[in-house]
Order: structure tokens, then sequence, then C-alpha cells
């Protein structure tokens, strides 16, 4: 067995790390106390499929309507954006947890091939934007609405 010396201001600096870390632990799972987690506007989460006739991407767009987002296709890139409005209710209240999140977003795209703008398609349901890019030869730019449903 091999014993190996670790000079002593390597310990301490290992100890002093493991103390502040057991300190974190210790104020975040305290009674009463917040997750204090950094501010962040919403960002949706998207999915990005490739058939063999069109692009789909879906996007998770909780608490929007579709008249809150915006779809636009230019030169080979997809922008979805918008804005999720905090919900003011009368009574606040005493919040002890707040994680969800508001604000503008922006994603953009970018397809590896031409679309057909003209047969472009954007739905909504459920939560859920779903933008449909058929395949094609010939690309411009165009802006289009969302539909419920």
């Amino acid at each position: 067995m091999m014993a190996y010396l670790i000079p002593y201001p390597q310990v301490r600096g290992v100890n002093r790390l493991r103390r502040e870390v057991d300190d974190l632990f210790s104020r975040f799972f305290e009674p009463g106390q917040t997750s204090e987690m950094p501010e962040a506007s919403f960002l949706p989460a998207i999915n990005v499929k490739e058939t063999e006739a069109a692009f789909e991407v879906s996007a998770e767009v909780p608490g929007l309507k579709p008249e809150d987002i915006k779809v636009e296709y230019n030169d080979g890139l997809l922008t979805l954006s918008g804005e999720k409005r905090e919900e003011h209710e009368e009574d606040k209240g005493n919040y002890h947890v707040v994680e969800r999140r508001f604000g503008g977003f922006s994603r953009s795209v970018r397809l590896p091939r031409e679309v057909d703008v003209e047969k472009l398609q954007a739905s909504h349901k459920d939560g859920v934007l779903l933008v449909q890019l058929p395949k094609a030869t010939k690309s411009t730019s165009k802006t289009i609405e969302v539909k419920a449903g």
C-alpha cells in the first residue's frame, strides 16, 4: 500500500470547499426557504424532425395563445417568437417557490434544405406549436398565421 502526501494548503482548500457545499445544501433544504434560481425568461423547448417530404418543428408553448406566437421563415431560417405574460391574480399570496418563467422569447432554427413557403402551415394544440415546412427546390420569405386547433 502506498501513501501519498498532500501539501497542507491543498487539504485546507478541499476542506473549505466541502464546508461551503455543505452550507449551501443546508440553506437550500431549510424549512421555509425559497429556492433561489437565477432570473431567466421563458424559452420553449423545440424538436426538429425531417421526413422524406417535409420538416416538422414542434415547440412547447404552454399558456400561450396562437395570436401570441409569431412564425417567420426567411432564406432557410425558421424563427419562432412571442411573449409569455405573467398572470396577475387579485390575491398573490405569499409564494414559497416560483419556478414558472415569463417574458419574450425567440428561437431560430436553420433548416438544411429549401422549403416551399407557399405550403407552410402552423397549428397550436394543447400547448404545443407545430410548424410543417414541406421541402421544395426554390424558396422565398413568408410570415404565417398560427391557427388554433
